[in-house]
């Protein structure tokens, strides 16, 4: 520092002299006796026998606003900087550079000029220290240094509480935002994110204090990741050292912090659900007796706080589960203890204590017992056992604190975390950029352990020690830091899963470890951890300083701010700086500059003579000559670029007068010669450009050619190995099915077996020839279906079309005596068991007996099919009758008639019994029937499921078709082969079964007596004309019956396939409009509707159709296709929103908030989307006006995401559009945004002569916005303030209205602009308006964001009727003739598979 001197001091000088009152104050000096002198301050006080060594010299040359850069000061001392800083700080210039070092005085009020978005265009690659001081300089060096050096930077931002870290932390995220942010991503990005964030640290982390309102009381490293390209990619929040103690300990006037006091603010349900009321009445708030803040509405900033935590991915139930943790600490505050009844043993004070104990054992989900022994008792455990000890009142209350402590400290590492994983962080970030938030420097009268903690940061941080000293009372209880294991189990077991994650179960060596840690060693080890981090990088500083206690702007307190100038070092930055040679420059640089300043010794030397010759010309001292560079002390630079300024001056004089008539003789000619030579210069540019384009074109489109095809064929090989692995698990399945069904039959034919042999005790010789005409019969069934299987394998065959025709008829003859006889065997079965269940006395038993005897039929089916199967017999073209045969049936059937004559007598002897048993078979037939309606219902809903199944095995066969394309060609030989082979084993069974004889069993009987019935079982049996068939699946060791449906099912997947390939071709080529609607969603939408797609829960049409708008839309630069296919993708939209279900959450019309500023864009996005959306909806001439009478289709996942991604196209494709339009209006419409601004801010501007100027600079304007009215502000003097807003400005805001009609000024015509009355009300509306929107401005800016929304798009549509459009359908959708009948494809290709 400069200090005074006999040399410098004498009678006269202008000194500074301490001061009680101001620190420091200027004066002059009156007398000098040795080393005293005698002062008169500017005030008029005399100063007696002052030494040399507690005065400094003034530099009186000095600048009134002060200097930007403090090294530049000609007298660096105390009084000097502090005096430059509050120079500044009374123009609002709150930024100083002390070198590298930034000085940020907080205003105490919002300066939104500095900050805007002009500002941070102004400094966007602008060099250090180029343009004024500015926080935006240091973000922008930090970003320029890793884009062009590719190393990590940070930023460390410091200050004492309420000095503005956190406000200075936000502004330089938002500028690294701007010059890194993405624009086109989707949704929020990760700065947004890391913003979002601050309310909800703020509202658990922050707290007020006696120099702060809104105090950090935990330091925040906001970590903020980059790509290669310099895009930010990622980012972290790293806190360290929550304040723990406040939790339980709050010093008067401080508070808490801000979330107990919101949540006692909270609304009534939610505080009735709490159990919570007056923050007065809880322990841990009372305290202290502030418990409100000026200007903070507590319950407002809940619900701000609630919505912060919406943003940033806590969910409600999450919410509720810390809100929940936080009353339940609050609650454990109130838990008072008395001495117990034994020694050194504590209890519960009264009914109170134990009703906040059972309130915080309830919301944390806890035993209330347990709570209270981890409270009040401690468990020992020794190498004997746990020892329970008793805690006396004192030691309770230390642990119930220590309790409120770690959930606390545990629940806010919970919401960091949460944070982190909600923003994302780039594990492959090339550089980052880190801003560190931390608390400043403190020094009270008594410091305890949190401050000692704190300062050491700052000192660590900055490398400048300051004496404190420190109040050592409590510094072992404050610095404990483990968790009683005691209230680890209990909250481990708590039935509240998130209260259960705070305290995870923690190994044996990790909780011993944990147990004897401490708040020191914690506190060490993030610090030691954050030092590394920032060894890292190059670091940035920034000096926050507070300008008064009271938080006020406008008032400047020297004693406060110099104080802080001390701790943060910044004097001591100063001196370093000032101490060395801040300007360096080149011989040659040197010698180019300030050569001019002594010509005659540039030419004749070296460039090292020259530079030294110059500075000795000039008189410089102090400076010093290198190998390569000449270093200047501080201000010699400034003086050198004052002489040289002076000798430019007089030769540019010189020059100017020499040659000014030449250069306007000569303007003209060398003006065209410019011109023409720019014009060849850029036609040359533009030819090489258009060349150099051409050639990478045509490089990339070989490159894709050959990428593509390496991609398809890795593809393809991965498709293959894909299907030979379904194929391999398929096969091992259907091969353990068969196994399973084997296994199934034989254990059947055991069970069988053993009644069958019961069944022939019981039954009648008789019966075993009925038995055997049955088996004819069925033989004869067979045949009928060897039959129908000849006639499909030889259809071809014309020779024996005759022999079938002539066996269809018999077959049918013997179907119908086959029903016949069925039917009587049916009554004699009857007869049977009732005499069964006569026996037993049960009509349960009976039909017990019933079915199992029809289960012995159904055998004795089998074993007759397999002995027609290895004997089968033959039927001859021209049948033959076997009389014998006939008339011994015949005979047969006259003794069954005569069995069936005794029968009917035992039935009537039986009917008395049975009509017993009834009524009890009436009652449980009712609850059999109503157990079948049920049974039907659940069929029907299997049956929809079985559809849902076809529809998944119909797209399963497309991937499996796709899989099987290679080898299509050896199957489909391979089933030829199997064709063949069975062809040729009919043809050869048709041959034997011609040289055998036709049985025919002749049986009379009335058909009223038969009773037929068509249903299908699930048990593998069809019903067909009354009779039972069991489907017979002959297994071979090919799988006959397996290519068949195969090849059904591939046909019908490449059916499938080339409808959905025609359908992606529809929308891709047809651009038609049938009566205004677009041809293409609507044929889409009717194809989705007839597929059921909808219903599907897996299909890939959705995202064909979304891959083919995206790349339809991809890299579109035509305005005009974007506009159709925004009316397509829109129509679409609306029609599927029509038809779905929708979501529960309600859609909410925005509108347009008049006291909300509005920008100029926005104007114009409102105006041309309700045009967009009016021409939308009132185009379309075959709209119905009602809306369609139908249920809608509950959707399935698909096509909700489906619905998603087609509203994420369409805003898309408008913001596309939006783009293009702004990009050709842009500059004309910030030229018109600067003039209104002007006409807003400058008085004399805002004329009605230039008010008609603008008006009619505006024209061109007009075509993209609304047609302004042709009205005169002149003949508008008695307008009211409805007429004014709604019809004569209905798109500007009060607050610009007022500020137009106070500065209006009728230059032309002298007349009046608005009434008193009208300007009475805007100011009372505009007033209203600060105090709801503190941040509202009424200039004029530029918004992108979307004016509308999709609930938007759905209201201006009227229904669309979408039945007609079919016969206008191109030509290559009516060749898919399927395409709508997919559905009845689908159901078949379900019945094939069952």
């Amino acid at each position: 520092m400069i200090q005074g001197t006999p040399v410098n001091i004498i009678v006269g000088s202008h000194v500074w002299v301490e001061d009680p009152e101001l620190a420091w104050i200027d004066g002059e000096v009156l007398e000098i006796k040795g080393t005293d002198a005698t002062i008169v301050t500017t005030t008029g006080k005399t100063v007696n026998s002052c030494s040399y060594l507690s005065i400094y010299p003034k530099d009186t040359e000095a600048p009134p606003a002060g200097v930007d850069d403090m090294t530049k000061l000609a007298y660096l001392h105390e009084p000097g900087v502090l005096y430059n800083l509050a120079s500044r700080f009374a123009l609002n210039e709150i930024y100083t550079y002390t070198g590298n070092i930034l000085i940020a005085v907080n205003p105490f009020q919002r300066l939104p000029h500095l900050y805007d978005i002009h500002m941070m265009q102004q400094y966007k690659g602008a060099a250090f220290g180029e343009l004024s001081p500015h926080l935006f300089a240091v973000a922008d060096a930090c970003y320029r240094a890793i884009i062009n050096e590719h190393g990590s930077q940070s930023i460390l931002v410091s200050g004492e509480s309420g000095a503005g870290k956190t406000e200075t932390t936000k502004m330089l995220m938002r500028y690294l935002a701007f010059m890194g942010g993405r624009s086109d991503t989707e949704g929020r990005t990760v700065e947004q994110q890391v913003l979002e964030s601050n309310p909800v640290l703020e509202a658990f982390g922050n707290a007020k204090t006696v120099k702060n309102n809104n105090s950090s009381r935990f330091g925040k490293f906001v970590e903020i990741q980059f790509d290669k390209h310099g895009k930010i990619s990622g980012a972290a929040v790293r806190t360290y050292l929550l304040e723990r103690s406040r939790v339980c300990q709050v010093s008067d006037p401080e508070r808490n912090y801000h979330c107990f006091y919101m949540l006692c603010a909270a609304p009534p349900e939610e505080l009735k659900r709490f159990k919570l009321g007056d923050p007065r009445k809880f322990h841990y708030l009372n305290q202290s007796n502030c418990y409100e803040v000026a200007n903070v509405d507590d319950a407002r900033e809940y619900l701000e706080t609630r919505n912060a935590m919406d943003i940033v991915g806590i969910n409600q139930d999450e919410q509720e589960a810390i809100f929940r943790v936080v009353a339940a600490i609050l609650h454990l505050g109130n838990v008072e203890f008395v001495k117990g009844s034994e020694v050194d043993s504590s209890k519960l004070k009264d009914d109170k204590a134990r009703y906040h104990l059972q309130t915080a054992a309830e919301l944390l989900m806890c035993s209330e017992k347990a709570l209270e022994d981890s409270l009040c008792k401690r468990v020992i455990v020794t190498p004997d056992g746990s020892i329970t000890k008793p805690l006396d009142p004192a030691a309770a209350v230390t642990s119930r604190d220590a309790f409120a402590k770690t959930m606390y400290s545990r629940l806010f590492d919970w919401i960091v975390d949460k944070i982190n994983n909600s923003i994302g962080q780039d594990p492959n970030a090339k550089s980052i950029i880190g801003v560190l938030d931390i608390y400043g420097f403190e020094s009270f009268k008594i410091n305890s352990f949190e401050q000692l903690c704190i300062n050491l940061t700052n000192e660590k941080l900055q490398q400048h020690f300051n004496q404190v000293t420190y109040q050592a009372d409590q510094f072992l209880d404050k610095n404990k830091d483990y968790v009683v294991a005691e209230h680890q189990a209990l909250l481990t077991e708590s039935k509240c899963s998130f209260v259960a994650n705070l305290f995870p179960q923690l190994a044996e060596e990790a909780s011993k470890q944990s147990k004897f840690s401490s708040i020191g060693a914690r506190f060490k080890q993030q610090l030691q951890s954050l030092m590394e981090t920032l060894s890292t990088t190059e670091p940035h500083y920034i000096r926050c300083v507070k300008p008064n206690t009271v938080l006020k702007p406008g008032i400047f307190e020297n004693f406060n701010v110099l104080n802080q100038l001390r701790c943060g070092g910044v004097l001591e930055a100063i001196r370093i700086s000032c101490a060395g040679y801040p300007t360096k420059r080149t011989f040659d640089e040197f010698i180019d500059r300030f050569g001019m300043l002594a010509p005659d010794v540039v030419d004749g030397s070296d460039e090292k003579s020259a530079c030294i010759a110059i500075c000795d010309r000039m008189g410089l001292r102090g400076y010093q000559i290198g190998k390569s560079k000449v270093f200047l002390r501080a201000g010699q630079m400034a003086e050198l670029d004052a002489r040289r300024a002076e000798v430019l001056a007089h030769a540019a004089k010189r020059i100017q007068r020499q040659i000014r008539t030449f250069l306007t003789r000569k303007e003209f000619i060398i003006l065209r010669k410019a011109t023409i030579n720019m014009q060849k210069l850029w036609r040359a540019r533009l030819a090489r450009k258009l060349y150099e384009h051409m050639r990478r074109e045509a490089a990339s489109i070989r490159i894709q050619k050959h990428a593509r095809g390496h991609a398809e064929r890795k593809s393809y090989t991965k498709l293959q190995g894909a299907a030979i692995v379904i194929q391999t698990g398929l096969r091992v399945m259907a091969a353990r099915n068969e196994f399973r069904r084997r296994r199934q039959n034989k254990a059947a034919t055991i069970i069988q077996t053993q009644w069958r042999s019961f069944h022939a005790i019981s039954s009648y010789n008789r019966l075993k020839k009925s038995t055997i005409s049955l088996q004819c019969l069925w033989r004869a069934r067979i045949a009928r279906k060897e039959l129908r299987k000849l006639r499909m394998a030889a259809r071809d065959t014309g020779a024996l079309k005759e022999a079938k025709d002539k066996l269809e008829k018999r077959v049918d003859e013997l179907t119908w005596r086959l029903d016949i006889e069925k039917h009587l065997r049916m009554d004699i079965e009857e007869a049977k068991g009732q005499e069964i269940a006569k026996l037993q006395n049960a009509l349960q038993d009976m039909q017990t007996q019933l079915q199992e005897a029809h289960a012995a039929i159904i055998h004795e089916r089998e074993a007759a099919k397999i002995a027609i199967e290895q004997a089968p017999p033959v039927i001859k073209e021209v049948p033959v009758v076997d009389n014998a045969k006939v008339e011994q049936l015949t005979n047969q059937n006259h003794e069954l008639e005569e069995v069936i004559t005794e029968l009917k007598k035992r039935v009537e002897e039986f009917e008395q019994s049975y009509s017993e048993v009834e009524k009890e078979s009436h009652a449980r037939l009712k609850e059999a029937e109503e157990a079948q309606m049920r049974v039907s219902q659940l069929q029907e809903t299997i049956e929809r499921l079985e559809v849902n199944v076809s529809n998944l095995e119909s797209e399963n066969q497309v991937l499996r078709q796709q899989a099987l394309a290679a080898s299509a060609k050896e199957d489909f030989t391979e089933e030829m082969e199997l064709l063949r082979g069975k062809i040729s084993d009919l043809e050869s069974e048709n041959k034997f079964l011609r040289s055998q004889n036709v049985v025919v069993e002749q049986i009379a009987s009335s058909d009223d007596q038969v009773s037929l019935s068509v249903k299908e079982l699930n048990n593998g049996y069809q019903s067909h004309n009354g009779v039972q068939v069991k489907e017979q699946h002959p297994i071979t060791k090919d799988s006959e019956a397996t290519p068949p449906i195969l090849t059904k099912q591939r046909s019908l997947t490449d059916r499938q396939q080339d409808n959905h390939d025609a359908l992606i071709k529809c929308l891709l080529e047809d651009n038609r409009f049938d009566k205004n609607r677009p041809v293409a969603a609507c044929i889409v939408y009717k194809a989705l509707i007839q597929w059921r797609s909808f219903e599907a829960d897996k299909t890939n049409i959705f995202d064909r159709i979304i891959h083919a708008i995206q790349s339809s839309i991809e890299n579109q630069d035509n305005t005009k296709n974007l506009a159709y296919w925004l009316s397509t993708t829109s129509t679409l939209l609306f029609l599927i929103q029509r038809t779905i279900k929708a979501s529960n959450t309600s859609a909410v019309a925005s509108k347009r908030n008049r006291n909300s500023p509005i920008t100029l864009f926005g104007r114009m996005a409102q105006v041309r989307s309700s045009s967009l959306i009016t021409g939308l909806s009132s185009g379309y001439s075959g709209m119905e006006g009602n809306p369609i009478a139908k249920s809608r289709i509950e959707a399935k996942y698909p096509a909700l995401l489906f619905k998603q991604h087609l509203t994420a196209c369409v805003e898309k494709i408008y913001g596309m559009i939006r783009d293009g339009l702004k990009k050709e209006i842009s500059p004309f419409l910030t030229l018109c945004i600067q003039l209104f601004n002007s006409l807003l801010l400058r008085r004399e501007c805002c004329s009605f002569s230039n008010g008609e100027y603008v008006k009619a600079g505006l024209q061109e304007l007009e075509q993209w916005c609304a047609k302004a009215t042709d009205e005169v502000l002149h003949q508008k003097s008695h307008k009211s303030l409805d007429e004014i807003t709604n019809e004569l400005y209905p798109v500007l805001s009060i607050a610009q209205i007022y500020r137009i009609g106070t500065m209006f000024w009728d230059d032309k015509y002298g007349t009046q602009g608005l009434s008193t009355e009208v300007i009475a009300k805007m100011k009372v509306l505009t007033v209203e308006d600060s105090i709801s929107t503190p941040n509202n401005t009424f200039l004029l800016d530029v918004d992108s964001s979307i004016p509308f929304s999709m609930d938007e798009i759905s209201q201006s549509f009227r229904d669309i009727s979408v039945s007609n459009v079919d016969p206008h359908r191109p030509s290559f959708v009516r060749d898919q003739t399927s395409i709508f009948s997919c559905r009845q494809q689908n159901e078949s290709f379900a019945l094939l598979q069952f």
